[in-house]
C-alpha cells in the first residue's frame, strides 16, 4: 500500500508540473514597462514619475484596497528594556504605539531584540500569527491581551496563556539572527485586525469607517500592511537601530501584507516573502495553486470587495503580482518557496520575480534576467534579487533564515 502511495504521490507532481509548464507558456502578462498610454519606459525617471504611480493606483484600486493616511503623530512609550536579555545576548525592547485622541487607541505592541554590539543595527521586521509572546519563550514578554488561533491547524480562537509562550519559537531563530550582527522585531497581526471576516468592524477598520463603503475598501491586507509602515515610524525615531537597513518580512499570508508594505512604503530597505502564494508573490494569472477564487472565497476580507470580480475571471486583470513586485524596484526583494507547498505555486513565485526583473534592470541591476527555475535546495543570490525552493512543506525555518542573512550581507555588507 506504501508503495502504491508513493507512485501515485509521485505521478500527481509529474502531472502538476507538466500542467504548470503549460500554464507558463500560454501566459499572456502584462509589461511592467508598458505605460497605459502605449509608450515603453525607458529612463528611471519615466518609471518614477509615471509608471510607477499607475502600477500603485491600479493594485491599491482593483485588489488591495485603499488605506488611510499616516497620523499626524504617532505615540510611543517604551514599556520595558533590557540590556541583558536572553541570558545576557541581547537588549530587548518592548514598545507600545498609540493613535492620540481623546482616548489614546492602542495600535499595537512591538518587541524587539537587538545585538549588543552593533548600534543602529540593521533590523528584520515581520508580522506574527500567535501574538509576540509565542515567538520566544522569553518570560518578559507581555502576553497578548487579543485573542489568536491556538490548537490543531489554528482553530480555535481563545486568549493566550503562559503555555503559548515560545509556540512558534522555530520560526523565529532569534539567536542565530543576533549573532549575525541583525535585530528582530516582531508585532501579532491581530493587534491591527484580527484573522477572520467581521465585515471590517473590528481593529483598526473601526476607527476608519469611512473608508469600507466602496469597492476598494481599507481591506485586512491593507491593514496588517499599514501597521507594518507604522513600526517604521518607530524606528526612525531610535537611535539604536538603522532605519535605512530594514527587511520587512514575513510567512505565508504575513508574506503577502510584507510585499504590499514593501511595494507601498519606500523606506523598507528590503523586502523578503516566505511561501507567500497567491495574493502574494505567485502569479494569479497561472491560476495554479491558491486561485483567486479559492483566496477570496476562503479569506474575504484579505482584500478589497473589488478583487472578488476576477474570481474565475484572472484574464481580466491588467495586472499581475510581477507588477506588484516591480514596486519594490531598486531594492532588494528575496522569494522563497517549499519544495512540498504547490498551494503557494513555487514556479509562479519564482517567475514573478524574473518578470519584475527587466524594471531592476532600469537601474542597473541584473537580476533574475537570465535565470531559469533553479533545483530544490540551490539558492539564487544575486544582487538585488534572490530566490530558494528548498525541500520540505508550507514553513519558515531555519534553512530559509540562514539565506535571508546570506540575502542581506550580500546587500547591505
Amino acid at each position: 500500500m506504501r508503495i502504491l502511495f508513493f507512485a501515485t504521490f509521485f505521478l500527481m507532481i509529474v502531472f502538476n508540473l507538466t500542467a504548470q509548464n503549460r500554464k507558463s507558456a500560454e501566459l499572456k502578462l502584462p509589461d511592467p514597462l508598458l505605460s497605459e498610454n502605449g509608450i515603453t519606459i525607458t529612463k528611471i525617471e519615466e518609471w518614477k514619475s509615471v509608471r510607477r504611480p499607475e502600477i500603485l493606483e491600479m493594485v491599491k484600486k482593483l485588489m488591495y484596497g485603499i488605506s488611510p493616511e499616516a497620523p499626524d503623530e504617532l505615540k510611543f512609550i517604551v514599556f520595558d528594556q533590557s540590556e541583558d536579555a536572553l541570558k545576557g545576548k541581547a537588549i530587548r525592547k518592548q514598545v507600545a504605539v498609540y493613535i492620540p485622541g481623546k482616548t489614546d487607541y492602542h495600535l499595537l505592541d512591538l518587541l524587539i531584540y537587538l545585538p549588543k554590539n552593533i548600534k543602529p543595527a540593521p533590523v528584520f521586521l515581520g508580522l506574527n500569527f500567535q501574538g509576540n509572546h509565542a515567538v520566544n519563550s522569553d518570560p518578559k514578554i507581555r502576553l497578548s491581551d487579543k485573542w489568536v488561533w491556538i490548537g490543531a491547524g489554528g482553530s480555535i480562537k481563545n486568549h493566550p496563556t503562559e503555555k503559548s509562550r515560545g509556540a512558534v519559537s522555530s520560526r523565529w531563530p532569534i539567536e542565530m539572527i543576533l549573532k549575525k550582527g541583525y535585530g528582530v522585531a516582531t508585532v501579532y497581526a491581530g493587534d491591527l485586525d484580527p484573522d477572520y471576516f467581521d465585515d471590517f468592524k473590528n481593529g483598526i477598520h473601526a476607527l476608519y469607517p469611512e473608508l469600507q463603503n466602496r469597492e476598494d475598501n481599507f481591506s485586512t491586507m491593507g491593514a496588517w500592511a499599514w501597521g507594518l509602515s507604522r513600526c517604521m515610524d518607530y524606528f526612525e525615531t531610535d537611535e539604536d537601530i538603522d532605519s535605512e537597513k530594514i527587511a520587512v518580512l514575513g510567512f505565508s499570508r504575513m508574506g503577502k501584507a510584507a510585499i504590499w508594505a514593501g511595494a507601498k512604503d519606500q523606506r523598507f530597505g528590503m523586502v523578503i516573502s516566505n511561501e507567500s502564494g497567491g495574493g502574494g508573490a505567485a502569479l494569479s494569472k497561472r491560476k495554479v495553486g491558491e486561485d483567486l477564487a479559492r483566496l477570496n472565497n476562503g479569506n474575504r476580507h484579505w482584500f478589497s470587495k473589488k478583487f472578488k470580480e476576477f474570481n474565475l475571471n484572472e484574464e481580466k486583470l491588467p495586472f499581475d503580482q510581477h507588477m506588484v513586485l516591480s514596486l519594490i524596484a531598486p531594492r532588494p526583494v528575496y522569494i522563497a518557496s517549499a519544495e512540498v507547498d504547490p498551494g503557494s505555486d513555487p514556479e509562479g513565485e519564482f517567475l514573478s520575480a524574473k518578470l519584475a526583473s527587466p524594471v531592476y534592470n532600469l537601474f542597473g541591476i541584473t537580476a533574475f534576467s537570465n535565470i531559469h527555475f533553479p533545483e530544490v535546495n540551490r539558492p539564487m543570490l544575486k544582487e538585488g534579487m534572490g530566490y530558494h525552493i528548498r525541500s520540505g512543506t508550507h514553513d519558515i525555518t531555519k534553512y530559509d533564515w540562514e539565506q535571508f542573512l546570506k540575502f542581506a550581507d550580500l546587500n547591505w555588507k
